[in-house]
């Protein structure tokens, strides 16, 4: 599958986000999960630094935590679809 340059971005502003060691951005798969036990592991203090860092680098408020925002931050490439579907100030 290919992979679009936002999903890119979004591997690299996990990365330093989250300061992850022993972790290059091209090791995420865009269909790995990003929370919970497999996957990257993410946990809920994790989520909310990505978040800040979305809103930071695209201008998009996340302003609940509702079922829909947590389906999209499950693997790097439903956090795509996400931000392009928010860019521009939508949210």
């Amino acid at each position: 599958m290919h992979m679009s340059t936002l999903e890119a971005e979004l591997k690299k502003l996990i990365v330093e986000t989250l300061k992850l060691e022993d972790i290059v951005p091209e090791d995420i798969q865009s269909e790995e999960p990003l929370f919970g036990n497999s996957g990257l592991g993410l946990d809920s203090i994790d989520a909310l630094e990505i978040g800040i860092a979305i809103r930071k680098a695209y201008g998009i408020r996340i302003d609940s935590v509702s079922d829909d925002v947590k389906r999209s931050f499950s693997t790097i490439h439903t956090l795509a679809e996400f931000v392009r579907g928010h860019r521009g100030g939508l949210r």
